[in-house]
């Protein structure tokens, strides 16, 4: 059978879903994939365990893997590696994608998002609804941005950040972007005006070091 596993049926999984129609399918039953014990069907779609699918899936089946942990996402792309599953980049009919956008395997863009010119993006980027990604920006593997993430141009983000909702970056400069480091966790509504080094959390207006009590 030819498959489009939507890899997780929590919440997320459940906004991909509905982003899947005609023409992304292609004819092929679309079906959640879910490793945890529970219902048989979520939405009126099936349901089925990893190695169920494997089973199933005829040779041109594809994976998204919609997990919003950006770790949990990289082990369950390795997996699908291993079973030479591809896993393929999904994207709604309103987003916008504009000129010289290069982008990897499992990309997830969602209502509303908007990729503007020359940008680079690594493997399973998630978008969320209202989110941007303005000129001359290079994105990581396994970066995701929460809703309304407005990310202007000339920034470079690092593998495995996370851009809450509502955060906005500041325009970096040609040769001399503004940096996300590797790991970092930038919060909800933040106003990012200057480098994030990799592994830190940044929160407030401007952003500035989450202070652990």
């Amino acid at each position: 059978m030819n498959l489009l596993g939507v890899y997780g049926a929590a919440g997320f999984g459940r906004e991909v879903m509905g982003m899947l129609d005609p023409t992304v399918l292609q004819g092929r039953k679309a079906v959640f994939i879910d490793d945890a014990d529970g219902p048989a069907a979520v939405n009126g779609r099936e349901c089925m365990k990893f190695d169920e699918f494997v089973a199933k899936a005829a040779s041109g089946s594809t994976v998204t893997i919609a997990i919003a942990d950006s770790a949990i996402r990289q082990k369950l792309a390795d997996k699908c590696a291993a079973f030479d599953m591809r896993c393929e980049a999904v994207r709604a009919a309103n987003t916008v994608v504009m000129d010289n956008v290069e982008m990897g395997d499992g990309a997830i863009l969602c209502p509303f998002a908007t990729l503007t010119s020359n940008i680079t993006i690594g493997r399973h980027f998630h978008a969320n609804i209202y989110s941007y990604v303005a000129h001359d920006c290079v994105i990581g593997d396994f970066v995701t941005f929460a809703p309304a993430v407005k990310c202007n141009g000339n920034v470079h983000i690092m593998d495995h950040a996370y851009i809450g909702s509502g955060a906005i970056i500041r325009q970096g400069a040609p040769g001399k972007p503004l940096v996300i480091g590797r790991g970092a966790v930038v919060g909800m509504g933040a106003v990012v005006t200057k480098d994030v080094p990799a592994g830190a959390t940044v929160v407030g207006n401007p952003a500035r070091p989450l202070e652990r009590r």
